[in-house]
């Protein structure tokens, strides 16, 4: 399977395991998982190192548990652009990257253009980060907040099994 508008590898089996193994547990050693996939030490860790260097694997860290650490609110954030040019676009999405408490962005079709992630100690640090983004003059029109209760699923990683149609020989 090669990702869309690329020319890199091909992902057979084992590599879509290896991968499914990596996202959920990144400090596994080689050793366990080339046990888990069914390969030997050295092909398993030839396989990583192909898978990297082809832009598969795009890092490795620690999933952290924030509501242990710090006290925060996460907000949902329907954004709306004054104009719909490719320029204006390129404009919010450049100057968005700067800002850290917002942690995912996507944009959208619908009755809005972009729904981001926000992260922030609490309501008022939200809405300073809100009034930032505004004062950063990046194209915003409108936007519509909204404040997560609780979180009830956390993503393990992706489902590769369920996304991937496997084609091998």
């Amino acid at each position: 399977m090669k990702p869309r508008g690329s020319g890199t590898i091909r992902l057979d089996r084992l590599d879509l395991k290896i991968l499914a193994t990596l996202q959920t547990a990144g400090r596994v050693s080689n050793l366990e998982l080339a046990e888990t996939v069914g390969l030997s030490a050295t092909p398993c860790m030839q396989r990583v190192r192909r898978l990297e260097a082809a832009g598969y694997i795009r890092g490795y860290g620690a999933q952290l548990d924030i509501d242990r650490i710090c006290s925060n609110i996460v907000v949902f954030t329907e954004i709306t652009l004054r104009n719909h040019r490719r320029e204006d676009f390129l404009k919010f999405e450049r100057g968005i990257q700067e800002i850290p408490q917002i942690l995912n962005c996507f944009l959208v079709t619908g009755g809005y253009d972009y729904l981001a992630q926000f992260i922030a100690r609490d309501i008022h640090d939200y809405q300073t980060v809100v009034e930032d983004l505004l004062d950063r003059d990046l194209g915003v029109e409108k936007y519509f907040s909204y404040v997560t209760i609780k979180q009830v699923k956390r993503g393990a990683g992706y489902p590769l099994a369920e996304l991937v149609s496997q084609q091998d020989p």
